[in-house]
């Protein structure tokens, strides 16, 4: 296995079953990192984890069915990840989902209600419930991903504009726990955000094979990314907005 940053580390990565959730368990786990994804879904999760394990043979790969709706089931899987492997290293935030309107009147608050749930309890529930284990670590990360249109919304993406945005702000108030729980020496654990214009996989590229995806990012691309925060001082990465997409 890798001797990289993530050697020997533990990687807990939410929405793992998803396209980016399987590319993120299978660059973790070539890094050398032990990894335990969750996922609303059992056998899209149990599919993920298959394929990692099966690509990395020496590498631990696990999944557990997490409702990261609910805050202590959230603490609770925190807990489990600690006492089984003796130590939290990273959280990457994963769980995405999308909903629009032709226009800014045609906006539907029901959008918002599922998008706040999705894309802000979620980030949420994780922040609080794995803190203090990656505040312990020597290398401990949280990893949100989120998109341009946050701080560029459109009229016809307001809800997930919004949502968007305001997972960022708390990953940002999470970095500023870590700058201050570090104290004169800076912060040994970091909240980072990565930006994307949108997320690309193989079979979207199979169903649309002339489509340009202007702008996209692979989710390897991703997954590379991911690892990369690793690399970094945990200084360098803390309360950032990594942009892996022009800026608008």
């Amino acid at each position: 296995m890798a001797n990289g940053a993530l050697s020997g580390a533990v990687i807990a990565v939410a929405g793992a079953g998803g396209p980016a959730g399987r590319a993120a368990l299978l660059r973790l786990a070539e890094a050398g990192a032990t990894v335990v994804g969750s996922d609303n879904d059992p056998e899209r999760l149990a599919e993920a984890v298959d394929a990692a394990s099966y690509a990395h043979g020496g590498a631990t790969v696990v999944g557990d069915t997490v409702d990261l709706l609910d805050l202590q089931s959230t603490h609770d899987w925190a807990t489990r990840i600690e006492k089984d492997f003796g130590r939290i290293d990273g959280l990457v935030h994963l769980v995405g989902g999308w909903r629009g309107s032709e226009t800014f009147t045609r906006t539907n608050l029901d959008d918002w209600d599922f998008l706040e749930l999705l894309l802000i309890r979620t980030v949420q529930h994780t922040s609080l419930a794995f803190h203090e284990a990656l505040q312990r670590s020597d290398r401990g990360r949280y990893v949100l991903i989120s998109a341009a249109g946050a701080t560029r919304p459109t009229a016809g993406n307001a809800a997930y504009a919004a949502a968007k945005a305001a997972a960022e702000a708390w990953t940002l108030a999470t970095a500023d726990y870590f700058r201050k729980a570090g104290g004169e020496q800076g912060p040994n654990a970091a909240a980072a955000i990565l930006v994307v214009k949108a997320l690309v996989h193989d079979a979207m590229r199979a169903e649309r094979p002339n489509a340009k995806f202007a702008g996209f990012t692979d989710v390897k691309d991703l997954a590379e990314a991911v690892v990369d925060v690793w690399d970094k001082p945990a200084a360098e990465v803390n309360g950032h907005r990594l942009w892996l997409t022009e800026k608008p």
